[in-house]
């Protein structure tokens, strides 16, 4: 029987887990396909700021164009396709290159961490910050979708490190 390594399990975990972000993001996709209006809804509530706090101090700021929900839903979604094809394409270099030499594998790195950083860029910023400081998401009490990011970046930040992580042999 062949015993793994330490250095192969590491390995094989940094190329599971960019899987379970890339199943994650597959998943996503179908639901804003099939269930575009749905997510749309979500999109056009928080940039309109229709049901936060202090609606009126802060009127100026809200996006209340169905054009716009429409392109900036769009352009989340765009996000999301371009970061789930890199991690997939990550995932596959990953797994591709699990018996390389260290220098093969940490390039084959490259796209999973792009990936990553588009991910982290979609959620956080986009989210976090313009959602929940610029549009007051986080004060809507229907329309509040932090909580769900602020998981999604717990599990992608700390990937994006360990992934980085040249540990592996």
């Amino acid at each position: 029987m062949n015993r793994l390594t330490t250095s192969q399990v590491i390995r094989l975990s940094k190329a599971t887990l960019m899987l379970f972000i890339s199943l994650f993001g597959l998943l996503m996709l179908h639901n804003h396909f099939t269930d575009y209006s749905t997510n749309y809804e979500y999109i056009a509530h928080i940039l309109s700021m229709d049901t936060t706090n202090d609606q009126h101090k802060y009127r100026h700021r809200a996006i209340t164009s169905t054009i716009l929900h429409h392109r900036i839903y769009w352009l989340i979604i765009t996000l999301e396709v371009v970061y789930t094809l890199c991690c997939l394409l990550g995932t596959y270099y990953l797994y591709k290159n699990i018996n390389s030499n260290r220098e093969q594998f940490h390039e084959a790195k490259k796209p999973a961490l792009i990936g990553l950083l588009i991910a982290l860029f979609l959620y956080y910023v986009g989210f976090q910050v313009i959602g929940a400081e610029w549009f007051n998401m986080d004060e809507s009490k229907t329309w509040n979708y932090q909580d769900r990011s602020r998981y999604i970046i717990d599990f992608i930040f700390p990937l994006l490190i360990y992934i980085a992580m040249k540990i592996e042999r």
